[in-house]
């Protein structure tokens, strides 16, 4: 359930790029991608660490620095 959701929400991201006419919505909708991207990666990486409630903190801490660094990486 939560990879269908994923590759929807992404193909959802893809379709609202392609239908963005200025370079200002473009960059808007690029921004959103990569911030999302970024915290799935962060919250996979943070998942695989700790252990118990830890392991809850580790996989919040991996989602907002992954957004973050991600958007930082894009130019947002």
């Amino acid at each position: 359930m939560k990879k269908s959701g994923i590759i929807v929400t992404l193909a959802a991201m893809g379709l609202l790029q392609a239908c963005a006419t200025s370079p200002d919505q473009q960059k808007q909708v690029g921004c959103v991608g990569a911030g999302v991207a970024g915290a799935l990666a962060g919250a996979a990486i943070g998942n695989q660490l700790g252990g118990g409630s830890g392991n809850d903190i580790l996989t919040a801490g991996g989602a907002v620095a992954g957004g973050v660094a991600a958007n930082n990486a894009a130019g947002c």
